[in-house]
């Protein structure tokens, strides 16, 4: 029995894609809603990284422009600039199918969300990947991970920091550098679901990207607990993992692999978890030393990753129910 994929968290580095949408936006403050978008510019790439589709275009946002000495725009620049909802079709267009990528997704998209929901629009955006994230994952040495930093480490040439169509068009040449690394090291990327909430009636009033590790802890598990793992026998679906603090992959690329392989993510180590996955040989605190105090198996994130692939097929909740209830039936007679 194959594993499943019961959640949409992560992709593999060499999983296919339809297509990316980078996006840039410059903003007269930091609160979306309260502040407004003033400039913008979505590129929407094919597989190769080429771009096929763009909206560039300054925004009068109907209020002060905020940090001129930031973004160089004033109020007079805007004054005779479109609206969001004058060119939020064309944005749309963009957008349809591709994977939303940003430095820092979680800004830019909900600015762009908020722009849209003003609008009385829902932006066909189903997932996101951010850049920052992904790059933590590459190991790359370099001293931070802001934007120009990356794309001085690969080369990318930068023209006007803060300009939403050079930012753009940067960040297309960091996320083809980082792309690369990722299906060399086979390190999978940080794709992110998009979560809409809505009113009985069904109106989109609110887009939200929540952190993995809060959402994966309280998501049910579709597999029955089959017990503590075994050394030197595969995973099974089904089994509690817990990470401790020493890692060296990200928590959210680990959390990603359990999740795809049907496997549970537990932020507690307890008799009912079934690893633990942790390098420190002799922990003497978290969840490693927790572990260890219990009878716990214990396994490093490179003995994990090497078993995550090949996770065998555990008992289905609906399987353990529908054979409780068959029990249930035979008592009667």
């Amino acid at each position: 029995m194959s594993p499943t994929n019961p959640t949409p968290w992560g992709r593999p580095a060499s999983h296919p894609d339809a297509g990316w949408a980078v996006i840039d936006v410059e903003t007269s403050g930091f609160r979306p809603g309260q502040a407004r978008v003033i400039s913008l510019a979505v590129l929407g790439l094919d597989t190769e990284g080429r771009v096929e589709q763009s909206v560039v275009s300054l925004l009068n946002p109907g209020v002060d422009p905020g940090p001129t000495h930031v973004h160089g725009l004033t109020a007079a620049m805007l004054e005779d600039q479109p609206q969001f909802g004058d060119i939020v079709g064309d944005v749309i267009e963009v957008l349809r199918g591709r994977t939303l990528v940003a430095h820092n997704v979680a800004f830019d998209y909900a600015f762009l969300a908020a722009e849209a929901e003003l609008t009385g629009i829902a932006l066909p955006v189903d997932s996101v990947m951010c850049t920052v994230e992904l790059a933590r994952r590459l190991n790359l040495g370099v001293e931070n991970l802001r934007l120009e930093t990356l794309a001085t480490h690969w080369g990318v040439t930068q023209e006007r920091p803060h300009d939403a169509f050079d930012d753009a068009l940067v960040l297309t040449g960091v996320l083809a550098s980082a792309l690369g690394r990722a299906r060399e090291l086979d390190i999978w990327l940080p794709v992110r679901p998009v979560t809409r909430r809505r009113w009985p009636n069904g109106r989109v009033t609110h887009d939200e990207l929540r952190p993995l590790k809060a959402l994966a802890s309280r998501m049910p598990c579709p597999f029955l607990n089959p017990g503590p793992y075994v050394r030197g026998r595969p995973l099974v679906q089904g089994m509690r993992v817990a990470l401790a603090a020493e890692v060296r992959r990200t928590h959210e690329e680990l959390v990603e692999r359990i999740l795809h392989a049907g496997l549970a993510y537990t932020d507690v180590v307890d008799r009912e978890t079934s690893l633990v996955v942790c390098n420190a040989p002799a922990p003497e605190q978290g969840k490693g030393y927790q572990a260890q105090q219990l009878g716990v198996p214990v396994v490093s994130d490179a003995q994990f990753m090497a078993g995550v692939g090949t996770v065998v097929g555990g008992t289905s909740m609906e399987e353990f129910v529908d054979a409780a209830s068959a029990d249930d039936q035979l008592a009667l007679f």
